[in-house]
């Protein structure tokens, strides 16, 4: 969602051209689908974690997260694309494409590499090697450190850098002082959810939204549903769990085995799931960036219960606009999640809170304009 909305505010002052990884199994990607990118190309992604790449990961400069976005195709592709014409800014959706920046930058010294953190990906991957068991752990403290080393040489190298918060940018300020840094938050599309809330009647639903192929929200849907939903029923026995993302594993699909919990795999729309939503609850024990989750949530007009890792980066404040609660203190879950479901008027004051804060702080057309004004005055200020 950060990406496309990127790409939307951009393609309004400029001509952007947009060259991205395909999924196997999805159609390519085309003007029509993105009607404000002047060209849109699409390179298969490449296969990721294979042995080869496990193994190149451990002694090579380059760690595992960078060589799973390795692609000859995409370089060639970057390649011809830059040199057929005049671009001012090349920006780099995220670090993992580091490589391309490079190889075009040392083309075309006149093109400015800009990334775009979705979060600090070293800081991620760490928090993660505390999570893991070896040998997992082992691997990713390790990748840890490696990202950590290019993180900060990008820092002094590239043109700017974009980023999810203020937590991260006084973080990479501390890291390279002249870095040019600026914060576009993420954000939410709120005339899209609006109607989202549905009527103020019974509602039953506790949610849970996000992409289940990503481990944070998998790990944190197997904690709640496992350490925290069974206490929660023993309160509210007529709550129900419902688990909403794509490509859920093996692990998180088991949870519809336990009482009251539903895993619903992908699905073309998230509104219909907040439609009669209690709460919308953020598990993450683990993971980096600021979540979109939440702000959908509030967009659509359900309150937020969250572990403060999973806020980290928002505006957020404890029990005026969201309900802040530690990971692993059950009762503090249970009592939250109580309020909610015995009090209507505490609903509704977070839920007024919560609608106030996007739309005056994390609306994307709000953003979209801040990230083109940003853009605009860098290159200005550096002719």
């Amino acid at each position: 969602m950060r990406e496309f909305h990127f790409l939307r505010a951009l393609g309004l002052r400029a001509e952007v051209t947009y060259l991205y990884f395909s999924d196997p199994d999805a159609p390519p990607l085309t003007t029509g689908d993105l009607p404000f990118c002047e060209e849109v190309i699409a390179i298969p992604k490449p296969s990721a974690y294979g042995l080869a790449k496990t193994i190149t990961g451990l002694v090579s400069r380059w760690p595992l997260p960078i060589l799973n976005y390795t692609s000859p195709e995409m370089s060639d592709a970057v390649r011809r694309v830059t040199d057929r014409g005049r671009f001012d800014i090349l920006h780099l959706d995220s670090i993992h494409m580091i490589r391309y920046a490079l190889e075009a930058t040392a083309l075309h010294p006149s093109l400015r590499a800009i990334y775009n953190w979705h979060n600090i990906e070293s800081e991620a991957m760490r928090r993660f090697s505390e999570t893991a068991r070896p040998p997992k752990s082992w691997y990713a403290a390790l990748t840890a450190g490696k990202i950590e080393a290019l993180e900060k040489w990008i820092l002094g190298d590239a043109f700017g850098h974009v980023v999810c918060s203020e937590r991260e940018r006084v973080q990479l300020s501390a890291i390279a002082p002249s870095a040019r840094l600026a914060v576009i938050g993420n954000g939410v599309d709120t005339r899209y959810f609006a109607d989202a809330g549905g009527a103020a009647g019974d509602r039953r639903r506790i949610v849970f939204v996000g992409a289940m192929d990503y481990f944070p929200n998998a790990d944190g849907a197997v904690f709640f549903a496992s350490q925290i939903w069974p206490r929660i029923r023993a309160r509210l026995a007529d709550l129900e769990l419902v688990i909403v993302g794509a490509n859920p594993g093996p692990g998180v699909r088991s949870l519809q085995e336990l009482p009251g919990v539903t895993v619903t795999g992908t699905v073309p729309d998230v509104r219909p799931w907040y439609h009669e939503a209690l709460a919308a609850i953020v598990p993450l024990r683990t993971g980096g960036g600021t979540r979109l989750k939440i702000l959908e949530a509030m967009a659509a007009g359900v309150p937020v219960v969250s572990t403060p890792l999973g806020a980290e980066g928002l505006d957020v404040t404890d029990g005026s606009d969201a309900l802040i609660v530690a990971a692993a203190d059950t009762e503090g879950w249970v009592e939250r999640i109580a309020e909610l479901a015995e009090s209507p008027a505490r609903r509704q004051d977070l839920i007024r809170a919560g609608l106030n804060l996007v739309e005056t702080r994390y609306d994307w057309e709000m953003l979209g304009a801040k990230l083109r004004d940003t853009y605009a005055e860098w290159l200005s200020a550096s002719r």
